[in-house]
C-alpha cells in the first residue's frame, strides 16, 4: 500500500496534494512549532518514509513537512523525463510550503535532496533559513571507479554490479533485482538487514518506467551547479559518510568547498545516514536548527557559516 500502510510512531496533523502542470504531489505536516523543517525527497527511488526516524523526533518541537516525490508513494508518476527536472522538484517543494502556510523553512536533504536543497536556497533565498545537506548528489568531485563504467541507456554484457544493474534494460527485466541491489548499496552499513528491507520496499513503490524517466531527467550542468552554490547566502552544513558507495564522499567535500560550508565526516557511514544512524543525525540536525532559531530570536541575520576543517563524527 503506497504512502502510509505501515504503522507509524506519529501520524500527520495535516496532509493533502499540490498540483503543478497536471502533476499531483502528496505532502504531510507534523507538529506546529517554529522553525519549520522541510525534509526533501532523495530522488524518485523512495518516498517520504525515508524520514521516519526524524519525523516524530522533530515534530515534538517544530512544524515538519515532507512530501512524496514525483514517481513514488502517493504522488503521480509522469512518463516524461522533463517532469522530473530538478527545478520541478524544487517547485514542488515551494508549493508544499505554500499549501502548509509556511513562509520560510530549514531544508534537510540527502542524495538528490542534497542538490534540491541547494537549488532552493539559490532560487528563493528569502524562503530558506538554512540547509543541512547529506551525501549530496553533484557534478562536482570524482565519481567512484565502480560507477565510471556505467552505461545506463545501453544494453551491456553483464547483469552484475553497477554496470549491469544500474541500467534501464535491466530495470525493465528485473526491477526486484535492482531494488535489492540498490538498497544494499544505499545502506551498506553493518547489521542493517531491516533498513535494507525497508529501502527495497520503498523502491518497489515506483515502477521501472517512472524511475527510468526520472533517471533521464534534465540535470543542471557543472557550470550551472557552481553558479547555484555561489549564490547561496543562508547557513549550510554538509555531512557525508566516508563509506558511501553511491555518491563518494569526495563529492560532498567538493560541494562544501564550493559553498564555503562546514563539512562533517561521518566515519564508517554509508549513503543513508538518517536511516541508519537516526540518533546521531537527529542530534546534528537539531544543533543546526537550534543555532538558527536562537539567532533569529535574537534578531540576528545569519548568513553563511564560516567554513571549518572537516569534523569527524563517530
Amino acid at each position: 500500500m503506497s504512502g502510509g500502510g505501515q504503522s507509524r510512531a506519529r501520524y500527520p496533523d495535516a496532509d493533502g496534494f499540490v498540483e503543478r502542470d497536471g502533476v499531483r504531489v502528496f505532502w504531510e505536516r507534523y507538529g506546529d512549532g517554529d522553525p519549520t523543517i522541510l525534509f526533501l525527497p532523495a530522488w524518485s527511488v523512495c518516498y517520504s518514509r525515508l524520514w521516519k526516524g526524524q519525523i516524530p523526533y522533530f515534530a515534538r518541537h517544530h512544524r515538519v513537512l515532507v512530501f512524496d516525490p514525483r514517481g513514488n508513494g502517493r504522488s503521480d508518476k509522469p512518463a516524461e523525463p522533463e517532469a522530473y527536472a530538478d527545478v520541478e522538484i524544487a517547485g514542488d517543494a515551494f508549493a508544499v510550503m505554500d499549501a502548509a502556510d509556511t513562509e520560510r523553512a530549514i531544508v534537510v536533504g540527502a542524495s538528490m535532496g542534497g542538490w534540491y536543497g541547494a537549488l532552493m536556497a539559490a532560487l528563493r533565498p528569502e524562503r530558506i533559513l538554512g540547509a543541512f545537506l547529506m551525501c549530496p548528489a553533484s557534478a562536482l568531485g570524482e565519481q567512484s571507479p565502480e560507477r565510471q563504467e556505467q552505461a545506463f541507456m545501453d544494453e551491456v554484457e553483464t547483469e552484475e554490479g553497477w554496470r549491469g544493474k544500474f541500467n534501464r534494460h535491466y530495470w525493465l527485466r528485473d526491477f526486484d533485482g535492482f531494488a535489492d541491489f540498490f538498497a544494499g548499496k544505499v545502506i551498506n552499513d553493518p547489521h542493517s538487514t531491516k533498513q535494507v528491507e525497508d529501502m527495497a520496499g520503498w523502491i518497489r513503490e515506483t515502477t521501472p518506467e517512472s524511475l527510468i524517466a526520472s533517471a533521464c531527467a534534465p540535470f543542471s550542468s557543472l557550470e550551472e551547479q557552481l553558479d547555484v552554490y555561489e549564490r547561496i547566502s543562508c547557513p549550510v552544513v554538509i555531512a557525508h559518510g566516508d563509506a558511501d558507495e553511491v555518491i563518494p564522499q569526495d563529492k560532498g567535500v567538493a560541494v562544501a568547498g564550493a559553498i564555503g560550508a562546514p563539512f562533517i565526516n561521518l566515519a564508517g557511514v554509508g549513503h543513508a545516514p538518517a536511516a541508519r544512524k537516526p540518533v546521531k543525525m537527529n542530534l546534528l540536525i537539531r544543533e543546526f536548527v537550534e543555532s538558527l532559531r536562537d539567532a533569529e530570536q535574537r534578531g540576528e541575520t545569519v548568513t553563511r557559516i564560516a567554513s571549518e576543517e572537516s569534523v569527524a563524527v563517530q
